[in-house]
């Protein structure tokens, strides 16, 4: 495990997960999140996402971990009951929520979630030592070497944003938020300021959002202009509405880069569409490539081992103009 902060993507989609040939390119799992530094390895939400990363976990046990949960909608938690880990004994499994309010817990609302008519076993069918924290949004949490800020989010029953640190660098976690009128919100702007990433919940686009008002969810024009007023580095757009197949988020991947264009100065672009298998390591020296084929991002300061991603469905600096033409699925290569 890398000492330099990164975030890798295991689930970026919203609402509900999506499979067939139309989201192949961008995915169709639900919101997860791993972010790793300093030894350590922290999770962000347990969608349908959760499960192919416990499979690779399962092969490196006993294991630590901790999973942060943005709030408790069936979207973020479905796949919990999948997550190979919480089922091997030598594991430890910490469960955290910053959101929920009395009478409920985390605790009560897994199990509310693993019981008739809804689920076969109960949660007593873990096998891991595990915990269920409970913390209040706004309050500054410790994770080993990584510290972390946390905020309220405006989403029904609420949500909770987080702002991980470590070594001088930052990635924010805003998702699920629902953007406030005709102004930024304020909270968002401060917990973000200055951050390497933000990844932002834009399910959807500014033309959209009127008939989807009350729903708890944002845009990415709002994430463009929530990054812009806190100077963050690069914007990740998240939280893909499940309509918007590969083909609608190519285009959204060109309108984005072409409103924020270039680098930032943690060497990503300052805009960039997430899609399963996105590793972004702000610690990292970064290096794009493309023509002659789908565009490239290779991590040249990666230390060895570690994993790279490699055609990307839209590298936002080689192909702002859209010129790359059919673009192929992502895969991980060894570097």
């Amino acid at each position: 495990m890398a000492n330099g902060l990164k975030v890798r993507f295991w689930g970026v989609r919203g609402s509900i997960s999506c499979s067939g040939a139309e989201y192949t390119r961008y995915g169709g799992n639900t919101s997860c999140l791993e972010v790793t530094a300093g030894g350590r390895r922290l999770i962000f939400d347990a969608g349908t996402g959760i499960r192919p990363l416990g499979l690779e976990l399962a092969r490196q046990t006993p294991i630590d971990i901790d999973i942060y949960f943005t709030h408790t909608h069936l979207d973020h938690i479905t796949g919990l009951t999948f997550f190979s880990p919480l089922f091997e004994k030598r594991n430890s499994v910490r469960l955290w929520a910053g959101h929920l309010q009395a009478p409920h817990t985390l605790k009560k609302v897994v199990s509310n979630l693993m019981q008739a008519p809804l689920y076969p076993v109960s949660l007593e069918v873990f096998q891991a030592r595990v915990e269920f924290n409970e913390f209040k949004s706004g309050q500054t949490l410790a994770c080993g070497d990584m510290s972390m800020r946390t905020a309220p989010l405006n989403h029904p029953q609420g949500a909770t944003g987080y702002r991980v640190e470590h070594g001088g660098k930052s990635i924010c976690y805003i998702t699920d938020t629902e953007q406030k009128g005709d102004s930024l919100d304020r909270t968002i702007v401060e917990l973000c300021r200055g951050a390497d990433i933000m990844i932002y919940d834009s399910s959807y686009t500014d033309a959209e959002y009127p008939r989807y008002k009350g729903w708890g969810h944002s845009t990415w024009q709002e994430g463009m202009r929530l990054a812009d007023a806190a100077g963050v580095g690069t914007l990740a757009i998240f939280h893909h509405d499940p309509s918007h197949d590969d083909a609608f988020m190519d285009g959204v991947a060109r309108e984005a880069a072409a409103a924020r264009p270039g680098t930032a100065a943690n060497g990503l672009p300052r805009a960039i569409v997430a899609h399963e298998g996105l590793t972004l390591s702000p610690w990292a020296r970064q290096a794009f490539r493309g023509g002659g084929g789908p565009a490239q991002r290779l991590d040249v300061g990666a230390p060895p081992r570690e994993f790279v991603l490699q055609g990307s469905p839209v590298d936002p600096v080689a192909d702002a103009g859209g010129a790359l033409g059919p673009l192929r699925p992502p895969h991980l290569v060894v570097g």
